[in-house]
């Protein structure tokens, strides 16, 4: 019996472009006159970015130079989850954002039930770590199935790599 043509549903951030737009960002944050005498900083650790200011209009503004850098490499916005702002040091303010990586369940289970739902007959799909492995006997099936997943918004970036005839 042949094997079933497959492909892997993931979600993954690209860390070194990642650290490029926030070392652009933070670049942009010292030489623009409008950041001056802020504390405005940005901060990668980790999955975690941590956004710094003196106010929380500012703040807003550091967001919107990360984003714009994020952006601009290709790192899909869904990849950040933000945190509440906060108070910090000093009366600044600050926010942390998390990295997205990987399906968790909770996203699994969802894409699951949307390729349920919305594929060719003879799709299947399930769970496998953090991502999802779809398997049908045409590979046309797994196409529409792919273009459909592109379609639909899941709060996450998605990939679709391994495509096996």
């Amino acid at each position: 019996m042949d094997p079933m043509p497959t492909f892997d549903v993931v979600s993954q951030v690209d860390m070194q472009e990642v650290r490029n737009a926030v070392d652009q960002a933070a670049r942009e944050l010292e030489t623009r006159f409008d950041f001056k005498g802020t504390s405005s900083s940005i901060d990668l650790s980790g999955q975690e970015l941590t956004l710094r200011s003196a106010t929380e209009d500012r703040l807003r503004a550091v967001v919107q130079v990360v984003e714009e850098k994020l952006v601009r490499r290709k790192i899909s916005l869904k990849a950040l989850d933000y945190g509440k702002v906060e108070e910090a040091a000093k009366g600044t303010v600050r926010q942390v954002a998390t990295l997205k990586a990987g399906i968790g369940a909770d996203q699994a289970r969802s894409i699951n039930k949307f390729i349920k739902d919305n594929a060719p007959k003879g799709v299947s799909s399930s769970a496998q770590g953090d991502q999802v492995r779809v398997s049908a006997k045409k590979r046309d099936d797994l196409q529409v199935t792919i273009a459909a997943l592109r379609e639909h918004d899941f709060g996450l970036p998605l990939q679709f790599e391994n495509f096996r005839d």
